[in-house]
């Protein structure tokens, strides 16, 4: 299993490598996301077969709200430390507490808080970019 995400996370980074310039969110995204729903967001990552519910396709978001981007839900769902937990088990990373953890290590608990709110606001951006 480690060495399936040693893989998949090389094959994404040589993958990402190819572009010039990327944002912050492209940049987390790659490292966080794109393993299971792909580099281009549409749920088709080197992990996914190994996942028990396919992760979301990422890119019709806004088709499926209307023709907005449900901006305020994305935050929420990758941020996920504020979930109900009545919405059932979730399969995918708080990635709320995985990012404080080690922000709060490097910039204190206020300070983490901060950087991690920001992380995932550039995540959230991002995927906005992803939508068709």
């Amino acid at each position: 299993m480690r060495f399936l995400i040693a893989a998949a996370l090389a094959t994404l980074a040589c993958e990402a490598s190819r572009s010039q310039e990327m944002s912050y969110g492209q940049a987390e995204y790659l490292n966080s996301c794109a393993v299971c729903h792909g580099i281009d967001g549409k749920g088709d990552g080197p992990l996914r077969n190994l996942l028990v519910k396919r992760p979301a396709d990422l890119t019709h978001l806004s088709q499926r709200n209307g023709g907005t981007f449900p901006y305020s839900r994305v935050f929420a769902t990758i941020d996920g430390r504020y979930a109900v937990s009545s919405h059932g088990k979730r399969e995918m990373p708080v990635w709320g507490r995985v990012f404080l953890e080690d922000d709060a290590k490097t910039y204190g608990p206020n300070g983490g808080e901060v950087v991690t709110t920001e992380r995932i606001h550039n995540l959230a951006g991002y995927i906005a970019t992803l939508q068709h």
